[in-house]
């Protein structure tokens, strides 16, 4: 990767390109805003591409509350595998008091807003050819 460094050289500052070493490091979280950010069309002239992820994950949450409220109430009947299911899932999420946790959690979520925000300007400089 080529980046920029400003150099004073005979008094004069100067950008000189010099070669950096670089590593990626992504999650599924950035694969995901990246694969939908070019397919977006915002119709509200707002970003849709920052709400999309979120937006599917509540809606999905919300359904599997209601279902779950429903099962509670006795409206619809137990079923111990879908019980099953969300107890593995609630056991592999990680405690949210930990500072560790929260250090991960915002350091993710950072890298993520940032792909996202890469991805939006990618998407807005190739519409502007």
């Amino acid at each position: 990767m080529c980046c920029s460094e400003l150099h004073v050289i005979d008094g004069v500052p100067q950008l000189i390109f010099v070669s950096s070493s670089y590593i990626i490091e992504t999650v599924e979280a950035e694969f995901i805003s990246v694969d939908h950010v070019p397919h977006l069309k915002p119709s509200d002239g707002g970003s849709a591409a920052t709400q999309l992820p979120s937006r599917c994950s509540i809606a999905e949450l919300r359904v599997l509350h209601h279902y779950l409220l429903a099962m509670l109430k006795g409206e619809i009947p137990c079923e111990n595998s879908l019980l099953r299911q969300v107890s593995s899932l609630l056991r592999r999420l990680p405690a949210v008091e930990s500072g560790k946790f929260q250090d991960d959690f915002l350091m993710e979520y950072n890298d993520t807003l940032l792909i996202t925000y890469l991805a939006v300007l990618t998407n807005c400089s190739s519409t502007m050819k």
